[in-house]
């Protein structure tokens, strides 16, 4: 249970509401899932697809780098394929050092592009005032276009962080550094956000984030930083790692920020494995949301760990199988079946907890475990449907889960036959 502080400074969601290209993001509009392509941006044909692989996944906003010209001239093709594609997903052009050179050298890149993300600590590296900083913004005024300013102490305003340091060893009881390169963070992301209004961008078109790679340095950043705006915020550990380091970090940090109204967009990082699927980070991002009930992307499957009970490997086997049909047809099934992402499936390995797990699902199959009868109850909406036997469960599961969907959840065809 939050405490009163936190119930009285952490109120759920307490922001603005920005639009990217139709995706509201900020107040009540529901967080939102987004990823970015490691892609060669010049690279028109293998940015498209990739984009395309991260869309279907399930991610609502796509970041691309635009670091030199042949990257920002292939922008505008990029996003011409991807309509033509019927692939509707904002994309979000990454800018450091050169922004300014690129969005007024490319002017068809600045309009393609929803929303320009620029990081502050490399936009004006060695100079002594903010007029790169500036041109951009007024790029993305004269294009009406949101900016995420997104500070990341990799990359922190050096400038900025020594001024930081040397008021701080001045006080009588000077804080340690992290402290200090916190506050740097925060108030960078702060005094651009007001430079932003300065120069013409609206509240409701400047989204912040202030990365960092550690689990409690990013929770201690941002409740900094939403305590003190209003803007919407971008959640995610910069550099959260490999397999299941990256997902137990990124998981475990973004947790406690959403569960106190933190964060309105949120993308994890993950370092893919040598030719690995970058869609794996959109699935895990996904899996936080839904895991906490804040939003449903995917019928749900539940299976036990396996025990003594459970020598035979066919139940993990046939679990794995039904989670990849379910992400397969959930493409197909997301436009035509409203509502099946609330569905859930249970897959259990003995009659233990099978049967109980298996009332509690919309679906539910318990197979046999060690010395027990060799036969798998179904159940549907908690009764017993079925029993199934021999060699061809899945197959035969498949074909009750499909009817269950096409029986249970309206189709898009069925409600034009009902609408007047």
């Amino acid at each position: 249970m939050l405490d009163s502080y936190f119930m009285a400074n952490f109120a759920r969601r307490k922001t603005v509401t920005s639009d990217i290209a139709g995706v509201r993001v900020g107040s009540d509009a529901p967080i939102v899932v987004q990823s970015m392509t490691n892609t060669d941006t010049a690279d028109v044909a293998a940015t498209v697809a990739q984009v395309a692989a991260l869309f279907v996944a399930g991610s609502e906003l796509v970041r691309v780098t635009v670091n030199t010209e042949e990257a920002a001239a292939a922008v505008a093709p990029i996003v011409e394929q991807l309509d033509k594609q019927g692939v509707a997903v904002p994309i979000v052009g990454d800018f450091h050092y050169n922004g300014h050179i690129l969005l007024k050298k490319y002017p068809e890149c600045a309009r393609a592009l929803a929303k320009y993300r620029i990081n502050p600590g490399n936009v004006s590296v060695g100079r002594k005032d903010d007029s790169n900083f500036r041109t951009m913004v007024e790029v993305a005024v004269e294009n009406r276009k949101p900016v995420r300013i997104g500070v990341n102490w990799g990359s922190l305003d050096q400038v900025l962080l020594t001024r930081l340091m040397d008021e701080n060893s001045r006080l009588a009881e000077p804080k340690d550094a992290r402290e200090v390169t916190l506050e740097a963070m925060v108030a960078s992301a702060l005094n651009s956000a007001k430079l932003a209004e300065k120069y013409g961008l609206r509240p409701d078109q400047i989204i912040l984030s202030a990365k960092v790679s550690g689990v409690q340095d990013l929770i201690d950043v941002y409740r900094s930083l939403a305590a003190r705006c209003e803007y919407p915020l971008h959640l995610g550990l910069t550099e959260a790692g490999m397999g299941a380091k990256g997902i137990v970090a990124s998981s475990a940090a973004i947790a406690v920020l959403l569960e106190e109204g933190i964060g309105d967009t949120i993308r994890v990082s993950l370092t893919p494995a040598p030719g690995g699927d970058r869609a794996e980070e959109v699935r895990v991002a996904q899996q936080i949301l839904q895991s906490m009930g804040i939003r449903s992307f995917t019928p749900q499957v539940t299976a036990c760990p396996g025990c003594g009970r459970t020598t035979s490997t066919f139940f993990q086997e046939m679990a794995e199988q039904i989670q990849s049909y379910l992400r397969q047809q959930m493409p197909v099934w997301r436009q035509r079946h409203p509502g099946v992402e609330e569905m859930k499936v249970a897959v259990m390995g003995c009659v233990v907890n099978g049967p109980g797990e298996s009332k509690h699902a919309n679906l539910g199959i318990s197979l046999p475990g060690t010395f027990e009868e060799p036969k798998a109850p179904v159940y549907v909406d908690g009764r017993l449907f079925t029993t199934l036997r021999g060699d061809h469960i899945v197959a035969e599961f498949l074909k009750i889960l499909d009817h269950y969907v096409d029986s249970h959840y309206a189709t898009k065809a069925r409600e034009e036959l009902v609408t007047p």
